[in-house]
């Protein structure tokens, strides 16, 4: 049986102008996803991690096609949507819905929540408008807002409440996939587990896969069944999330759980973390090689001449690193890795 997603080996480049270039000049490739591979099946949620700038946020709007995928495939219940025409992308609307970062920014704020959240059986459906207006109803309780609520705008909202009102209206169409980008980093902490255990739950009684983008460990480890952690556009590892969290293989990884902080004064202060020199490159000009080698505490020079393939070393658990279980080499212990 076919995975109900699969990303098979996505680019996305942008062209870009070079800073004081002359109109004639031809634009660099911001490269700002490379040979990105995942799957995610029915009922599965799958969390992307990675620092901002990773491309996790392109990468998902390349599955729903406001992105042109320039090299690859993305793959819908076994048949390639990317570069689908509109009447495809139309019928593709209704089964994948979006959750967006900035709660209050995603909604209309000349429409009222009734109106935003019927957006979509309307442009979706051919339901006449009292039987979209019980279903709005029935989906803002569900999300636990007031169905009588319906007629007020967006800026009488608290930030938790209109993230609400953005899964209600994601999930009004029933879809089979949501993919929720930042989901809980805008809102205040308290809420945040408000709003991540309200996804949990849905995703549970609606049979809902979900692919869960954020750059917080500790609120993807949570919520999701596997995790894949990206760097500068590439996915250097993919495990079961208790697996992930228990064994980290790829450096970057190591540091990314490292940097999660533990609510133990004792065990804070006393555990060692991994420390990543340098600033993450610019994807105008990535590092050859693995992408990650100029930050890497365990860099050899080897990582410059070539890009680690993606390999499963044991069931459900790929890393993009040949040297993970090596440690770092003769004098490089508690040096900085160097621009090899």
């Amino acid at each position: 049986m076919s995975a109900l997603l699969s990303v098979e080996g996505v680019d996305v480049t942008f062209p870009v102008a070079p800073r004081g270039a002359w109109p004639w000049t031809p634009p660099l490739g911001l490269q700002a996803v490379s040979g990105a591979h995942l799957h995610l099946d029915r009922g599965e949620t799958l969390g992307l991690v990675g620092e901002s700038g990773s491309g996790k946020s392109t990468l998902a709007r390349a599955v729903i096609g406001t992105v042109p995928v320039t090299a690859g495939r993305v793959m819908w219940k076994g048949r390639e949507i990317s570069g689908a025409d509109v009447a495809e992308r139309r019928k593709l609307g209704r089964e994948v819905q979006m959750v967006f970062q900035e709660p209050l920014a995603a909604l209309n704020p000349r429409r009222t929540v009734g109106q935003i959240v019927a957006e979509p059986l309307t442009t979706y459906t051919d339901l006449r408008s009292a039987d979209r207006m019980r279903k709005v109803g029935a989906m803002m309780e569900r999300v636990g807002l007031l169905p009588n609520l319906v007629n007020r705008y967006p800026h009488e909202f608290s930030g938790g409440q209109c993230q609400r009102i953005g899964i209600a209206r994601a999930l009004v169409t029933e879809p089979e996939l949501l993919i929720c980008d930042e989901p809980v980093s805008a809102l205040d902490v308290s809420v945040q587990a408000q709003v991540v255990n309200l996804l949990a739950e849905l995703q549970r009684e609606m049979g809902l896969a979900m692919l869960f983008i954020a750059h917080d460990l500790s609120v993807v480890r949570h919520v999701s069944h596997r995790i894949a952690v990206m760097y500068l556009g590439r996915i250097v590892e993919t495990a079961p999330a208790p697996d992930l969290m228990a064994d980290p293989r790829h450096p970057y990884t190591r540091a990314l759980i490292a940097s999660v902080p533990i609510p133990d004064p004792v065990l804070e202060r006393s555990r060692e973390r991994p420390v990543l020199e340098g600033e993450l490159p610019s994807p105008l000009d990535p590092p050859s090689g693995c992408v990650f080698r100029t930050r890497c505490p365990i860099a050899r020079p080897f990582c410059a001449e070539e890009r680690p393939a993606l390999v499963e070393e044991t069931p459900g658990h790929a890393v993009a690193c040949p040297f993970h279980d090596q440690g770092a080499p003769a004098g490089r212990q508690d040096a900085p890795a160097p621009a090899i």
